[in-house]
């Protein structure tokens, strides 16, 4: 039976949670969609790849934008506060850059842990296991939090430890004073994280752009306020920061627990979060370590520039393409969460095929936006220093190192996608070994070589952190193309049947 286009576009569509009873529920399978399409015999190749694109390009897009303005709002929160601090002076905006960095190990391991929220949440809900979703948000929370009371501690010592790892005396003493208004966003990212997976998995992703631009402007505007009206400097502003961000959470909070829409995933507190808790706890650290690892690693770069020569000219030069890297980070991000919720979905429904096309467009559409984003940064590589100081230096040490920065940027179009894949999957504990090898044992090694014994300075640094992406970006793909989809498939439903054996279950 033929599948005409207008068939397609009404189907497939990941429908939000609607009163799914047992007389209603239907498997993913059994609608006419990406899957049928991929698999029907009677339309030619090409016709069957052109109508999943059709279906594919909608999902992705209607998942990715409003992801990629989530995330770049997130960024773009760390990213003001900087702003503000270097228009304060030099010296504040490399506290500012140190503190961030410094406070991404904690931001790093808790959107780690929560990806393995992301996993399950997304394959049980492809599955229409709904109400296992509550329990893996509670579960998942418990944990953050009771990580983060360590990280707190850890925080609360960050001058003296500043100072062990070298850094100026100066820009350590200011750094910890920002870092010290931070501390509070531990526990609001242990909230925020899994409830934006929660979501996510459900392919509910707009109310959190609504939230996370109204923090952004409330930031923006108690920021200024704060700086120029009441002079509060660099702890003013982190304690505005840390303001906004326990803003998402309560408005994110309020959303899940007071909305209809998910009734049958959210049916309030209960006990049985607080069972498993130490298997929760292993099955999250190997997504931790895979996302911390990939995310210290910039950040590690950032404090070694803190040890090169004119150490101020290099934080602040390395700390700014850092942004802007950033940004485009995040766009290839909100791919990354596009493609993890459709690879999960996907393999939670049984379909293998579907998984893996939309694998493969979700990194192509990526990698054709990051080659535009080069091309427009190449462009105005002598004016982007501008937007972070006045220092003409500073600047011109920006434009010097905009070459490497677009390699990265190209790079960043790939490989977040495909690490999103490997959440969708379960892959984490691979994934986080690749790391260790490129990250840790070529990429900060090579840039040490070349930023100290080469005397290449910031360059150097910088193109240790490009060699080791590219080799895991080249690891990423053969296994992703080496995939046996059907294996995962199967994965997928061993996966989810092994928590509900367990007394982890929710159905009564």
């Amino acid at each position: 039976m033929g599948v005409s286009v207008e068939t397609v576009e009404r189907t497939d569509l990941r429908r939000p949670l609607v009163d799914p009873t047992d007389s209603e529920r239907k498997r993913p399978e059994e609608d006419v969609g990406l899957e049928s399409v991929l698999t029907e015999s009677s339309l030619p190749y090409r016709r069957r790849m052109y109508l999943g694109a059709c279906i594919e390009m909608k999902l992705l897009f209607r998942l990715a934008l409003p992801a990629i303005f989530v995330y770049l709002v997130n960024s773009g929160m760390n990213i003001s506060a900087r702003i503000f601090a270097g228009h304060i002076g030099s010296q504040e905006l490399a506290a500012a850059s140190l503190g961030t960095s410094c406070f991404f190990l904690v931001y790093g391991l808790m959107l780690g842990m929560g990806s393995a929220v992301e996993t399950l949440c997304g394959q049980a809900y492809g599955a229409q296991r709904y109400d296992m979703l509550g329990i893996y948000l509670q579960r998942a929370t418990i944990v953050l939090a009771l990580v983060g009371v360590p990280m707190t501690l850890l925080y609360t010592f960050s001058y003296p430890i500043l100072l062990l790892l070298g850094e100026p005396k100066a820009v350590s003493y200011m750094g910890s004073i920002y870092i010290a208004g931070l501390i509070p966003q531990i526990f609001a990212y242990a909230v925020n994280f899994t409830a934006q997976k929660f979501l996510q998995a459900q392919s509910v992703v707009i109310p959190s752009a609504y939230i996370s631009g109204a923090a952004l402007l409330l930031q923006i505007l108690l920021s200024w306020i704060t700086i120029t009206v009441m002079g509060f400097g660099l702890m003013g502003i982190a304690c505005v920061l840390t303001i906004s961000w326990w803003v998402m959470v309560v408005a994110q909070t309020l959303y899940i627990t007071c909305n209809q829409r998910f009734r049958h995933t959210w049916t309030g507190l209960s006990s049985k979060s607080f069972q498993g808790l130490w298997s929760f706890f292993k099955l999250s650290a190997g997504s931790a370590v895979m996302i911390c690892l990939e995310m210290w690693y910039s950040q590690i770069l950032v404090l070694l520039a803190g040890l090169l020569e004119d150490p101020a000219l290099s934080l602040d030069c390395l700390s700014i393409c850092m942004s802007v890297s950033s940004l485009s980070f995040m766009v290839s991000v909100g791919f990354n969460a596009a493609a993890s919720i459709r690879t999960s979905n996907e393999l939670g429904a049984g379909n293998s095929k579907s998984a893996l096309f939309s694998t493969w467009t979700a990194t192509s559409v990526s990698f054709v936006i990051s080659i535009a984003e080069a091309l427009a940064l190449m462009a105005a590589r002598d004016y982007i220093g501008y937007i972070f100081t006045s220092d003409s230096d500073v600047a011109k040490a920006v434009s010097e190192l905009c070459p490497l920065l677009a390699a990265t940027v190209i790079l960043n179009g790939i490989q977040p996608v495909l690490s999103g894949v490997a959440v969708g999957c379960g892959w984490q504990t691979f994934v986080a070994y690749v790391n260790i090898g490129c990250y840790y044992f070529v990429g900060i090694p090579v840039g040490c070589v070349l930023g100290f014994t080469f005397n290449l300075q910031a360059k150097g640094i910088w193109t240790g952190m490009i060699g080791g992406t590219l080799m895991q970006t080249l690891i990423l793909l053969y296994v992703t193309y080496r995939t046996d989809w059907d294996k995962e498939v199967e994965k997928a439903r061993k996966r989810l049947d092994m928590w509900d054996d367990k007394k982890d279950t929710l159905q009564n």
